[in-house]
C-alpha cells in the first residue's frame, strides 16, 4: 500500500445542528499543513450548520432530512468515490477529534484498509464507566478475535479508509443506530478488509452538551450487543473474493 499522506484525502464531517462548533472545526482542519479537502454532510440540520460550514471553507452536501451518522457517512463515501479520492477519514463536527491526529490515523492505512483512532490505547485521559464501559470492553475483545488483531475502541467514529475500505462501505454501511461503527466494522472484517488502530487523544466537545447519562448508558449496552449479534447474521461482501483460476 502507498503512503496515504501523499494521496488525495477527503475529510468527511457529518453534522446535525452543529452550528456552534462546525465552523471552528473546519478552520482547524483547513489550517493543517497537509491541506485536506473537507466535505461537511449537513444531515437535515434546522440551524445554521450549512451556512457556517460553507463560510469556513468546507464543501457542503445537503441531506433533505436527518438520516443519522450512518446515512450521512454513506453519502460522504459516495461523494468520495465519484470524485476519485484515495482515502477518507471521518471527523466529528463538534471538535472532539483533534485535527493533528488526522495524519496519525491516516498513517495506519499503510498496512490496513481501515484505520481506527482509538481512545483507549495508552494515550490521553478519555475514560468511560458503567454499562457503556462494559459494552465497549465486550465488543473490543470479541471483534479483536474476529479481526485477528488487538482493537481497544471499536465504537470510535474517528476512522479512515482506503479505496478498498470505501468500496466495502459503499457495499455495506447501515444507517441504523451503531451501524456506522459496530455493524459496518464487523461486516468489513468478515469480508476481508484488514483493520488496525492507532492511539489518539479525545478532546472535550467544543460546543453543546454531551448526551450521555446512566439511563442512556444502559440502553447503549443493550443496543450495542444487539448490533454486534445482528452484524454476525449479515452476509459478508463478495467484492474482494478472487475468481477461481481456470483449469
Amino acid at each position: 500500500m502507498t503512503d496515504p499522506l501523499l494521496q488525495r484525502v477527503l475529510v468527511i464531517m457529518p453534522a446535525w445542528n452543529e452550528g456552534l462548533a462546525v465552523g471552528n472545526t473546519v478552520r482547524e482542519v483547513l489550517a493543517r499543513p497537509e491541506k485536506y479537502d473537507i466535505l461537511v454532510v449537513n444531515d437535515g440540520s434546522t440551524d445554521n450548520t450549512a451556512e457556517v460550514a460553507a463560510n469556513a471553507g468546507a464543501t457542503v452536501l445537503h441531506l433533505p432530512f436527518n438520516l443519522g451518522v450512518g446515512g450521512a457517512m454513506r453519502a460522504g463515501f459516495k461523494y468520495a468515490s465519484r470524485h476519485n479520492y484515495d482515502a477518507v477519514i471521518q471527523v466529528d463536527a463538534d471538535g472532539q477529534h483533534d485535527p493533528k491526529d488526522i495524519a496519525v490515523v491516516l498513517q495506519g492505512l499503510e498496512n490496513a484498509d481501515i484505520s481506527i483512532g482509538a481512545r483507549f490505547a495508552d494515550k490521553g485521559t478519555y475514560s468511560v464507566s458503567g454499562p457503556r464501559k462494559w459494552a465497549m470492553v465486550f465488543l473490543a475483545k470479541t471483534i479483536s478475535t474476529l479481526a485477528g488483531t488487538r482493537l481497544t475502541d471499536v465504537t470510535s467514529g474517528f476512522r479512515a479508509a482506503n479505496t478498498r475500505g470505501i468500496a466495502q462501505y459503499l457495499d455495506h454501511y447501515p444507517a441504523e443506530y451503531l451501524g456506522d461503527t459496530i455493524d459496518s466494522l464487523v461486516v468489513a472484517i468478515r469480508s476481508g478488509c484488514k483493520v488496525t488502530q492507532v492511539p489518539v487523544e479525545m478532546r472535550a466537545r467544543q460546543a453543546g452538551t454531551p448526551s450521555h447519562n446512566p439511563a442512556k448508558a444502559a440502553i447503549y449496552l443493550g443496543r450495542s450487543i444487539f448490533a454486534f449479534l445482528f452484524a454476525l447474521t449479515r452476509k459478508p461482501s463478495t467484492l474482494f473474493q478472487t475468481e477461481p483460476e481456470a483449469g
